[in-house]
């Protein structure tokens, strides 16, 4: 049988490798961005501000995604090309400034543009609360969830942690403080489709972190500050809130539910838990 010589055996080698990156990148992309889809895809958008976290998520996936694949392509076609040159040198240059420019300057623009879309969305989440805004705060614990309405005054009464106990004052209500009063403390959210809700996020014990994947809201519960954020539910239904911060051995129990409603289904509801 006749040898191969080394350079045609080389070229044949690279040209496979070649071939086989482009189909790695074609079918194990198709493929897997198929799987994701089907089966760990983002839940249906149930906020106002959602859909714009969306525009986000899926803006950076192509302008990513294209960038693979250009790369990738572009390796394999470096490899197919200079397999095998026999004893050839490789091509060698000190610098070249506008290549340098190029591959500097249009990735930055690039991450710029990504980085101050995301910058709005935030300070848009994290600004002020329009003024008809529902409030609630939720309050995150090893391992569940509280929440506390402040009742018709409209004022959250003061609270001690030191007057907290599990059965008759879970979330440490001061009596002495008249405001308390009519404060409603419960194990459920209710919020009203179509009205923005302020949500006051604090800590009883450990970092948590309050999430609720249909409506694209998580922010951390750190213990000793209260965040505000604030959203807008546009689609009634019952959506899980999870804690997206590993805070002990329990943290695979810590869920939640809120449940959007008509208003005068929420105005009913919380009648019915003041009596």
């Amino acid at each position: 049988m006749a040898e191969i010589p080394a350079a045609t055996g080389e070229r044949r080698t690279g040209r496979l490798l070649a071939s086989l990156i482009v189909v790695m990148i074609v079918f194990g992309g198709v493929g897997m961005t198929l799987l994701a889809r089907r089966y760990w895809w983002l839940l249906p958008v149930a906020s106002a501000h959602g859909v714009d976290v969306d525009r986000l998520i899926y803006t950076t996936f192509v302008v990513t995604g294209i960038v693979f694949v250009l790369v990738h392509i572009l390796i394999a076609a470096f490899v197919w090309r200079f397999g095998a040159r026999g004893t050839e040198r490789a091509a060698y240059w000190h610098d070249d400034r506008t290549l340098e420019l190029t591959y500097t300057l249009v990735p930055a623009a690039v991450l710029v543009t990504l980085i101050s879309m995301g910058a709005v969305v935030w300070a848009r989440v994290h600004g002020p609360a329009p003024a008809d805004s529902m409030v609630v705060e939720v309050r995150g614990e090893q391992f569940g969830w509280l929440f506390r309405y402040p009742g018709p005054d409209g004022i959250f009464g003061r609270v001690d942690p030191a007057r907290i106990s599990p059965k008759d004052n879970p979330m440490g209500l001061d009596p002495a403080d008249p405001a308390s009063a009519d404060d409603l403390v419960t194990r459920e959210l209710h919020l009203a489709v179509n009205r923005p809700v302020r949500v006051r996020i604090r800590s009883k014990d450990v970092l948590h972190s309050f999430f609720i994947p249909a409506f694209r809201v998580k922010q951390d519960a750190v213990p000793g500050m209260t965040v505000e954020i604030w959203f807008t539910p546009t689609r009634e239904g019952t959506y899980e809130i999870a804690c997206a911060e590993l805070c002990g051995i329990g943290h695979y129990i810590m869920r939640g539910k809120v449940m959007v409603e008509s208003a005068d289904a929420v105005q009913t509801w919380l009648a019915q838990q003041s009596h």
